[in-house]
């Protein structure tokens, strides 16, 4: 587990490894003949695994099919062998036998493509415990208190939040509820204990756990390192340290033998991985990575980069290919011979995370990319990053191991917001959001993400993927009484929305306060006194300006009394622009001036107003009158 390693003693030399080897890799050339078929998936896939191929257009194929259980009958057939695990997406399993002569009867069977000694099956003398991160008590005085308008209270850990402005999405309600996060480390001391992880447990939210060291199906009892990484996603502790996605769900997985390297690690992270897959997880979150192993034989070397070759790089390629977001650690060998990044960081589809402290700035220990791509992808805060210690109280930890995890839980809580969007399109939006896009290097690699962005980056495309370019919507057209506004917000700010007549005279108009690329309906009301036209509904920010034309029916007037439709039959609507601000009386009258009907209104000058004369059916043919009386009068013939 080289991600998190400083030095390591080689008390061994690999002669002397080779003969305790017990562990095996037996590679299968195929899975022909399997009792499980490409039909039934749900014999080996969850419902959520299956739902999220279908979600992203991923077909099943025979990868996601498990090893052929016949093949591993006749493996364990030939002697005194074990079977620990299996590598389905490597058709491989893993297998503990002390005997070369049953590995030469193995290696036999037809269908068995090769065999390689790994790894031992328990270290009696422990080498050096690898997770020497550093981890100190916790100096409050050089962190920042959450704001009042923040909806979590992150006590400690806000500045490692606030870098990629993560509240803005918690503020929303993105907590990563309903996303699952597979977590791959060296154990979780005391998770099931520790104040932290009190909400998940009694919520349910963690999952299960693996251990595909041990086999022993439990995680507590091991290495520290996972449970500073958990964490950083999962406390749940208001005014002391709640973590960036503190309402997910967990996998906890146990891939990492802390007292030695192997790369039998390599293979166990794979099969960890295939499992967190088939168990429905969305992301996976690794501070793990290999290069230098205790049988130096085994080491990579930088020709392996960008090359797909070793172990756990395909597996990390595989999994990404399945759907799940992959985040990973870029390493801590910055100030060390190696420099550079450590596998499986380099695979191309994998999130790769650099360390920087709160104030942004790149932490010397964090590996380099190795050039050829743009590696590290992205840094969050690895350097005093706020974690949950052994003594159930915030601490301190320095490493790539823990910016890894902070920025992968915002990362799940973005993912939360946008559900229908498969995981490159996420991580990309992650990419562009971040403050070196446009100029990255192998230190910082894009930069900081930060989640407003890229939840803007997202927004847009979910709204021209519904509503195309158009971003300015009004109806009914025509209309009456009311007009019905929605529109997408170009900016942040206020933005402002007017009705407009033809002459430019602003009718009504409505300020928003908005967030960009949200939607806002609103309404412009009391429009039955218009006079009938064409108006401007107009949308304006700093930098945009949109309109959309809707026309009003009704007579054209040329006068400020207008009657209509003459001659008329049931119905006779009188239509003003008031002359004066005041009481006004309209009335019909007949030849005789016998009042027929009448209305009594106050009016407001240059106000217009439609007055129906309603029930007049009866009325004889003859000629009739319409008088406004106020202190200006005017009289109208009309004729039935």
């Amino acid at each position: 587990m080289r991600v998190f390693s400083i030095a390591m003693i080689l008390c061994l030399c690999s002669t002397q490894l080779v003969a305790q080897y017990s562990k095996w890799i037996i590679q299968f050339t195929d899975k022909n003949n399997s009792p499980y078929s490409l039909n039934d998936p749900t014999a080996y896939l969850s419902q959520k695994a299956i739902d999220r191929r279908t979600k992203q257009h991923i077909v099943i194929d025979s990868s996601d099919l498990p090893v052929n259980p016949i093949y591993i009958e006749q493996v364990l057939a030939k002697g005194n062998v074990t079977y620990l695990s299996q590598a389905k997406w490597l058709n491989q399993i893993l297998i503990y036998c002390k005997d070369n002569n049953t590995i030469t009867a193995i290696n036999q069977l037809p269908f068995v493509k090769k065999s390689q000694a790994i790894g031992l099956f328990k270290t009696t003398e422990p080498i050096k415990e690898k997770t020497e991160d550093e981890i100190k008590e916790l100096d409050v005085s050089s962190f920042t208190a959450s704001t009042m308008q923040d909806t979590l209270d992150y006590g400690n850990a806000y500045n490692q939040v606030h870098i990629h402005n993560g509240e803005f999405l918690h503020n929303k309600g993105y907590t990563g509820d309903g996303i699952t996060i597979a977590i791959l480390d060296g154990g979780f001391y005391q998770y099931d204990n520790l104040q932290a992880f009190d909400s998940a447990r009694l919520q349910n939210r963690i999952l299960g756990v693996e251990d595909f060291v041990d086999f022993d199906n439990s995680v507590t009892e091991d290495n520290s390192h996972g449970m500073f990484c958990l964490s950083t996603i999962a406390a749940n502790v208001p005014g002391k340290m709640v973590g960036t996605a503190p309402h997910a769900s967990f996998w906890l997985m146990r891939t990492e033998n802390v007292f030695s390297e192997y790369p039998i690690e390599e293979h166990n992270w794979v099969a960890a991985a295939a499992f967190a897959d088939s168990a429905g997880a969305d992301i996976i979150s690794s501070s793990l990575g290999y290069y230098l192993f205790d049988d130096p034989t085994f080491n990579h070397s930088y020709a392996d980069f960008y090359k797909n070759s070793t172990v756990v790089s395909k597996g990390a390629t595989m999994a990404a290919q399945k759907g799940m977001i992959v985040t990973n650690s870029a390493g801590n060998e910055g100030n060390n011979s190696w420099k550079y990044l450590i596998f499986p960081a380099d695979a191309d589809s994998v999130c790769t995370v650099g360390a920087v402290d709160n104030n942004g700035i790149i932490a010397s220990f964090s590996s380099y990319g190795y050039p050829g791509k743009v590696k590290p992808n992205i840094v969050s805060v690895g350097s005093g990053t706020v974690i949950w210690g052994t003594n159930n109280v915030p601490a301190t930890g320095s490493g790539t191991s823990f910016s890894n995890p902070n920025i992968n839980g915002l990362i799940a809580c973005l993912w939360q917001a946008f559900p229908a969007d498969d995981n490159m399109t996420i991580l990309n939006a992650v990419y562009e959001s971040a403050d070196k896009y446009n100029n990255p290097d192998n230190r910082y690699g894009f930069g900081i993400p930060n989640m407003k962005e890229a939840y803007v980056i997202l927004k847009k495309k979910q709204n021209i993927e519904l509503y195309g370019n158009e971003w300015l919507f009004a109806s009914p057209d025509p209309f009456t009484s009311r007009i019905d506004v929605k529109v997408i917000a170009q900016q942040e700010g206020t933005i402002t929305l007017s009705l407009i007549d033809k002459d430019g005279n602003t009718i009504q108009s409505l300020a928003l306060n908005a967030e960009a690329q949200e939607i806002y309906d609103t309404s412009f009301t009391g429009l039955d006194n218009l006079p009938p036209g064409n108006y401007n509904v107009q949308y304006k920010d700093n930098e945009n300006t949109r309109t959309v034309v809707l026309k009003k029916n009704g007579i054209i007037m040329k006068d400020w009394l207008v009657v209509a439709p003459v001659p008329f039959n049931n119905q006779l609507t009188v239509y003003l622009k008031a002359p004066e601000t005041g009481k006004a009386n309209i009335r019909l009258i007949d030849v005789a001036g016998r009042i027929i009907t009448s209305t009594t209104m106050n009016v407001q000058l240059n106000y217009y107003y439609t007055i129906p004369f309603n029930n007049i059916a009866i009325l004889p043919e003859g000629v009739y009158f319409v008088q406004y009386i106020g202190a200006t009068k005017k009289t109208v013939k009309v004729l039935k």
